[in-house]
C-alpha cells in the first residue's frame, strides 16, 4: 500500500528546502523538479520503509498553493475533453443525417463551418 505524503518547498541560498510536514521532517534538491522524489526519500528513510511504498505531492511552492490549481486545472481539463468528444459526436450525427438526406457534402461543410474534406471525415466516422 502507498501512503502519499504532502510537502511544501521554498526557496533557500540556491536550494528548494522540502518540508514534510507529517514528519517534521526537511531535506532539500537543486532542482524543483526533484522535490517530490526527495521528499520520498526523506520518508523512507525516517520511516524505515520502501520508497515504492511511498508518494509525496508537492502543494506548495514558495507559499503558492500550486496544488489546489493544478488539480482543478486538470479536473477542467478532463471535462473540456468530454465536452468536445459530445461536441464532435453531435456533429458527426448531424453530418450523418444531412448525407443520408443527399446533401452535397460541400453544403454540410458550409452548414458547419467545416471544409468538405473534415465532412467527410464525419460521415465515414
Amino acid at each position: 500500500m502507498t501512503t502519499i505524503y504532502e510537502a511544501t518547498v521554498i526557496r533557500e541560498d540556491g536550494w528548494w528546502m522540502v518540508h514534510v510536514p507529517a514528519i517534521n521532517g526537511l531535506t532539500q534538491a537543486r532542482r524543483l523538479a526533484e522535490a517530490e522524489l526527495m521528499a520520498r526519500e526523506l520518508v523512507a528513510v525516517t520511516q524505515d520503509v520502501e520508497l515504492d511504498t511511498v508518494a509525496a505531492i508537492v502543494t506548495e511552492v514558495d507559499g503558492v498553493p500550486v496544488r489546489a490549481v493544478v488539480d482543478a486545472v486538470a479536473a477542467e481539463r478532463a471535462e473540456a475533453a468530454r465536452l468536445e468528444a459530445e461536441a464532435t459526436a453531435k456533429v458527426s450525427t448531424l453530418a450523418r443525417t444531412l448525407a443520408e438526406r443527399h446533401v452535397s457534402m460541400r453544403d454540410i461543410g458550409a452548414v458547419l463551418g467545416v471544409s468538405h474534406q473534415r465532412v467527410h471525415q464525419l460521415v465515414a466516422a
